[in-house]
């Protein structure tokens, strides 16, 4: 079994408040959950405007197959328009 681990902090442009912000998080968070059969969730800066740190698992038999859904989820971040993404790291276990 692996487990794959994929950490994204984001910039989000449009945001003038935490209801912006929110919105763009929950519309991404709900795109990426749905296509990919991820866990994801907001794991920090919660209170901050125009900043949002996004956290997403995946769990299956094969590295690669993990890290390919993994990658396909950060394309899929890279080419939104809303945000900008300013830091990743991915860990396999």
């Amino acid at each position: 079994m692996v487990v794959g681990v994929l950490t994204v902090e984001l910039h989000i442009y449009e945001a003038t408040s935490l209801k912006d912000k929110r919105h763009v998080v929950r519309s991404t968070l709900d795109t990426l959950r749905n296509r990919f059969n991820l866990s994801a969730a907001e794991v920090d800066h919660l209170d901050e405007w125009q900043q949002a740190t996004l956290g997403f698992s995946c769990v299956g038999n094969d590295k690669q197959h993990v890290n390919g859904i993994l990658n396909k989820a950060l394309d899929l971040l890279y080419a939104d328009p809303r945000i900008e993404v300013v830091d990743v790291t991915m860990e396999f276990w």
